[in-house]
């Protein structure tokens, strides 16, 4: 066997064993606690959240840990912006409202405009990328 061989080998096992253990990390990681500026969306209280100019609902499962990380950025946005109003719904506990906003992979977060639904942001994204997705889509 060559040394290039060797080389390659022992960087694909290094990077199996990263990827184990930062995958057992993540599965195990407690869930972020939300802001305390966070409001928690359920069926009941859904129209009066959406009468915020600006409300970023974030649709989320504590089993899902793309929803894990993107907690504290959600979190710093929440504290720092002051004309953004962020909403988290449990689709695990309101499916209702998950099927109605046509919420087919999580985290999705949607973004509304006085009650009105002017843009949806899939997947974790940069607060940079949040932010811009959210000015663009209540500008426009």
């Amino acid at each position: 066997m060559s040394t290039t061989l060797i080389v390659i080998a022992a960087i694909v096992v290094v990077l199996l064993v990263l990827i184990t253990v930062n995958y057992y990390r993540m599965k195990n990681a407690e869930p972020v606690k939300n802001s305390k500026k966070i409001v928690t969306i359920t069926k009941k209280n859904m129209k009066l959240a959406l009468k915020k100019d600006v409300l970023l609902v974030d649709f989320w499962a504590p089993w899902c840990n793309p929803c894990k990380i993107i907690a504290p950025t959600l979190n710093e946005i929440a504290e720092n912006e002051t004309d953004i109003v962020i909403g988290k719904v449990n689709v695990d506990h309101n499916q209702d409202l998950a099927k109605k906003f046509k919420v087919r992979n999580i985290p999705t977060m949607v973004i509304f405009k006085n009650g009105v639904e002017v843009g949806r942001i899939v997947g974790v994204k940069t607060k940079r990328a949040i932010l811009k997705q959210v000015r663009t889509s209540i500008a426009g």
